[in-house]
């Protein structure tokens, strides 16, 4: 999985259709909104797939045909997609027999990489399935004592350091990983709220972010953005900006 440099756009997420006019969640929505992501700067691009009610799955169908169409319109970029918990109902038996069905799809379907919470259940072995499927692993940690269980797993070859709520210090996350002798590369990016601080403290860093309408629906100034790309454009100059008074 090669590092990337600045950003990582979010798709979709698992916001409900039609919460924003331009949510892709169609393999054919996500190809165009991952073209223009890229186009605007993204290096690579995170989905949750679909089923054909527009619900979040991770059937083997859902997951290969919505990477294949991102391939199509961007075969150069990393496609990655989600292994939430709550998909399959927080059914860790679930979750765990349709990953391990997507050894089924052909090549090119499969995502690249996947991002695995580590304070979900389960954790330890989804992430050896993802491995022997050749699917890296992002692991997600969302507090300090996620970033300490992670050094009892697997070496992952990036870290999700995901700030979801207020009140919690990514600084001490990135501590705590260091502690524990994480070594893969750290991706800082908030939600909601807290996206465009941690985008801007991720750019002052020097760490590379996510942003997309999984993560917000408006720009640094609060108001309503076009969509995906829009975001990508305002995350970069965002991060640059901090860069380069860091």
């Amino acid at each position: 999985m090669p590092p990337i440099a600045r950003l990582k756009a979010a798709l979709n997420g698992g916001r409900a259709p039609g919460e924003h006019p331009a949510l892709p969640c169609s393999p054919a929505e996500l190809a165009e909104a991952a073209q223009r992501s890229v186009a605007a700067g993204a290096e690579a691009v995170h989905l949750h797939p679909r089923d054909d009610t527009g619900a979040e799955s991770l059937a083997a169908a859902d997951v290969g045909a919505a990477v294949a169409a991102v391939r199509q319109t961007c075969p150069a970029t990393p496609v990655g997609v989600t292994t939430g918990l709550w998909i399959t109902g927080r059914d860790v038996t679930a979750r765990q027999a349709a990953v391990a069905a997507w050894a089924g799809l052909p090549r090119y379907q499969l995502p690249d990489f996947a991002s695995v919470n580590v304070s979900e259940p389960g954790f330890t072995a989804l992430a050896a399935t993802l491995g022997e499927l050749g699917v890296a692993v992002e692991a997600g940690v969302w507090t300090p004592e996620d970033a300490g269980a992670l050094s009892i797993a697997d070496e992952v070859p990036r870290v999700l350091v995901e700030i979801m709520r207020p009140g919690v210090d990514p600084l001490a996350i990135l501590a705590r990983l260091d502690e524990a002798g994480v070594t893969g590369e750290r991706l800082l990016h908030g939600e909601g709220a807290l996206c465009w601080p941690m985008v801007e403290l991720a750019g002052r860093l020097g760490l590379p972010t996510r942003i997309g309408l999984e993560d917000t629906l408006t720009g640094p100034d609060g108001a309503p953005v076009a969509g995906n790309a829009e975001l990508v454009r305002l995350a970069l100059s965002v991060w640059s900006t901090a860069r380069s008074v860091a």
